[in-house]
This record gives C-alpha cells, structure tokens and sequence, in this order.
C-alpha cells in the first residue's frame, strides 16, 4: 500500500481548477458561491473600507479571497483577510504568506467543520489576533479574539445594529448592513 502523500502549495498553483484551497494537505473545492454569502462578504468588505482609506483610521490591507500559505500543507483562501501595514508595510500580491492580523470568514453549508474547527486552530497556531465568523442564516457574527494562545469569545452580535468590536473600534459598524438586512427588496 503507498503512503497518501499530502499535497503542497507547489502543487495547488498547479492545479487547473482556480477555486481550490488546501486545507490538512487535500486541494478542496470552494463551494458554490451563494448569494447570501457574496451579499455578506462584499458589505463586510464595505463596512471595512475606512480602514484601508488614508482619511480613515487607515493603517490596514484589507481583501477578499485571499490564499494565505501558512504552512507547507495548509494554504486556505479567507473570505476575507486584514494585515496591519506596520507589519506589511506594502500591497502584497499573488499568495500571501504572512499570516492576517485577522480573518473572517462567513460559514458556508457544508463547511462548517473546517470554519469552525479546523482554520481556528490553524490561525491560533500561527498567532492570528482575531477571528470573525459571520453565520448568514443565524444572522450572527462571532468575534474571537486569541487571549494567552487560544481564541476567547467578545462578541456575540445577533440584534444590534451599530456597534465597535476588536480590532476596528475606531469606527462605529452597522451589522443590519452587513447582513444585508437594511436593504429593501425593488417593488
């Protein structure tokens, strides 16, 4: 019997297929993009916006989709990714292999387990201060913030509208549009 050989990020730049990640050494397909999920993401980014703006709070590179190598086996594409430009002084391209500053990602059915288990302890072993993770249907975000090497909870936000949360409490943020929900439908 030989031995499973676990892939590498060698091997996912090679791979045909542009919406794959590796997650544990298996290239795994990203799922369907929904449209909840590109609606939450996109307002999420928005909401965001100050912080990569010099008449903002400034100071962050912000993006969406972003293949991070973290290790030789583990290069998972966040939904969305922030560094702090005192560690990443210029605009990074193509793979990044910094670890973020923080991470949100915004759970998608069917994979579950590797938003909610697997990237956790993947960030918390490379020291990724804060972890968000936005659950569309619940209309939930959960803020965890990583607190003497593992991750606490801060924040629940379920019905709040406007709130500051770690790491962007320079700036007030409105979870309704985040999620989509103070957007009314055409007549």
């Amino acid at each position: 019997m030989e031995a499973h050989k676990l892939k590498t990020i060698e091997d996912l730049l090679l791979s045909p297929e542009e919406r794959v990640e590796l997650i544990g050494g298996e290239a795994v397909r990203r799922p369907m993009a929904r449209f909840e999920h590109g609606l939450v993401q996109g307002n999420t980014r928005a909401e965001l916006n100050p912080f990569t703006r010099g008449s903002g709070p400034g100071g962050w590179w912000i993006a969406t989709e972003v293949s991070v190598a973290h290790e030789a086996h583990e290069c998972p594409s966040h939904d969305i990714a922030g560094w702090r430009k005192e560690r990443l002084s210029r605009m990074p391209s193509g793979v990044v292999e910094l670890t973020p500053d923080w991470v949100c990602e915004i759970v998608s059915p069917g994979h579950e387990r590797k938003d909610t288990l697997h990237l956790p302890l993947l960030l918390r072993r490379h020291r990724a201060p804060f972890y968000w993770l936005i659950w569309t249907e619940d209309r939930v975000l959960i803020v965890h913030a990583l607190d003497d090497g593992n991750y606490r909870v801060v924040a629940t936000l379920k019905d709040e509208t406007h709130f500051r949360i770690p790491p962007f409490e320079a700036v007030e943020l409105d979870l309704a549009y985040i999620l989509g929900v103070d957007q009314p439908a055409p007549n």
